[in-house]
């Protein structure tokens, strides 16, 4: 038996027995089909109104499995690095903030909701979890093609004059944008844009061997000579990306204007 699904288990089991919890979902890759032991846990977890203000999260995870490491990260998510080594990402909300949930339906698909479902005591998470059902967000649009065009170019620039003032390590810092925005015009071009926001997951399973050299391409050590290559390769896949994706989609940028981009990046 995994670790996880033991800390899984665990989590339910303190619901139940505590009466301040008023309900728990899990999402992230476990609820997908796809968790492993390298797989993270991540929970909401919904306290009663009344107990909100004297709940302490600490402990109630200590009851859970031990952890070593408690932190909250840069988006105000609670993380718990467990003795076993496993990272658990804890929201610790009050009960009035249970339909939070109806905003995840714009972050992606969510292929069997039930399986998000860990406790309730109040009948209201199962009706939230099945509106996440269905079809995920379009991203195959005019818009969001052009969106990642326009800000490849954005993030492009930005790199490419910082490297020219040999601020090596800034511009290396701004390739891993332009590899994000590029990343998503190749899921596009290759209709598996279920990842669009976390572009990178299952990559080496997901895009074709050409698309995947493509993206290595992209990369770079701080060293000028490779930042430079990375750079002058993003060109190369915009532009193939450009004459492709530019059949089906409106793109404001063109092939005057990548052209351009290449002599700035060589001047």
């Amino acid at each position: 038996m995994l670790i996880q699904k033991k800390i899984i288990q665990n989590v339910k089991n303190k619901c139940i027995e505590d009466e301040s919890v008023s309900a728990c979902m899990m999402y992230g890759s476990f609820t997908k089909g796809e968790g492993d032991q390298y797989s993270d846990v991540e929970f909401y977890i919904f306290i009663g109104n009344h107990d909100i203000n004297h709940f302490n999260s600490r402990h109630w995870i200590s009851e859970v499995n031990a952890a070593d490491l408690i932190f909250y990260n840069e988006y105000g998510t609670e993380v718990f690095i467990f003795s076993n080594m496993i990272r658990g990402e804890f929201h610790f909300l009050p009960e009035s903030k249970m339909e939070i949930i109806k905003s995840f339906k714009s972050t992606g698909v969510f292929p069997n909701p039930e399986s998000m479902y860990i406790y309730d005591s109040t009948e209201q998470l199962r009706p939230l979890l099945e509106g996440l059902g269905g079809s995920g967000p379009e991203r195959m649009t005019d818009k969001n093609v052009n969106f990642a065009f326009n800000n490849v170019v954005n993030a492009w620039l930005m790199g490419v004059n910082v490297m020219k003032r040999r601020e090596l390590a800034r511009s290396l810092e701004i390739l891993t944008q332009v590899q994000k925005y590029i990343l998503q015009l190749i899921r596009v071009k290759e209709k598996t844009v279920e990842r669009w926001l976390n572009s990178t997951k299952n990559l080496e399973m997901d895009i074709s061997v050409e698309s995947y050299h493509d993206y290595a391409s992209i990369t770079a050590k701080l060293r000028e000579c490779e930042l430079k290559t990375a750079y002058h390769n993003a060109l190369k896949v915009v532009e193939k990306l450009y004459h492709n994706l530019g059949t089906f989609y409106t793109v404001d940028i063109d092939q005057g204007f990548i052209k351009k981009l290449y002599i700035h990046l060589n001047e």
